[in-house]
């Protein structure tokens, strides 16, 4: 069950919402973004170059191999094109689960079960680190079938468990309750590039709770452990498949921020 608004805490996905010229945070968000963004500019096109990699990485899943089914945990506030955009333009039967734990998320869940005839979506009331509830969640249960392949997204939410083994473990579970044939799509930010700024844009959001924990390439490509990768591999996101859709003027590895890869389950 979502825990009560409190408008005096920035949340993650709030703050996300800001960067990404949404309408649905409050002061405590909007301030902790804009501090954010003194120290670190990039902290505002890391969040729009993620979303375009969401974009390019379903619709690879969906139109290139054959997954009808996805589990998005993290999802954030509905920002077009939403995974079900994605997947259900390329397969209309496509199924999606969305979990969140934002109590604004869950008010704007109607904007996320938008689906085809033909296709699903659902909403779950969950968290990240209660793995359990939400593999047990009803809303997932009769939606998805988990004998077949599943696409378990994961977009920049890693970064807010600060404890490796935690983190780790979560993405181990998840993968372990879906069969062969299923694929993990992730995203982290990095300090790789620009260690300083990163460092700073972290220490403002631990000052006000959000947990935060930047990661390398090789930590990152870590959650990958056991599965094949998708080409061209754990790479900056602006490097996975690009297609140059909706960027006028050409960005830096510095400016996105984030490491991306997809995998396949043997």
């Amino acid at each position: 069950m979502a825990a009560p608004f409190d408008t005096g805490r920035p949340h993650p996905a709030r703050v996300y919402d800001y960067l990404l010229g949404g309408k649905d945070h409050f002061a405590a968000d909007r301030e902790a973004a804009v501090e954010a963004l003194k120290v670190n500019p990039n902290a505002a096109t890391a969040p729009l170059q993620n979303r375009a990699f969401l974009r390019r990485a379903v619709h690879h899943l969906a139109a290139e191999a054959g997954v009808r089914q996805f589990l998005d945990i993290g999802t954030g506030l509905p920002t077009s094109p939403n995974v079900h955009d994605v997947a259900q333009a390329a397969a209309p039967a496509s199924k999606i689960v969305y979990v969140d734990n934002d109590p604004i998320v869950l008010s704007h869940a109607r904007a996320l079960l938008t689906s085809t005839p033909e296709g699903r979506t659902a909403y779950v009331d969950g968290d990240l680190l209660d793995i359990d509830g939400i593999l047990a969640a009803p809303e997932l249960r009769s939606t998805l079938d988990l004998t077949r392949p599943v696409g378990l997204l994961l977009f920049a939410i890693l970064h807010f468990v600060e404890d490796d083994t935690a983190a780790y473990r979560i993405v181990e579970r998840l993968m372990a309750a879906l069969p062969s044939g299923s694929y993990l799509v992730l995203s982290h930010i990095t300090a790789d590039f620009e260690p300083e700024s990163w460092g700073r844009f972290v220490q403002i959001m631990r000052a006000r709770g959000i947990p935060s924990r930047l990661r390398d390439q090789q930590e990152v490509s870590r959650f990958f452990t056991g599965l094949d990768l998708v080409e061209p591999g754990v790479v900056p996101i602006l490097r996975w498949r690009p297609d140059d859709s909706g960027r006028d003027v050409p960005l830096t590895d510095a400016q996105a921020a984030l490491y991306g890869g997809v995998a396949r389950k043997p």
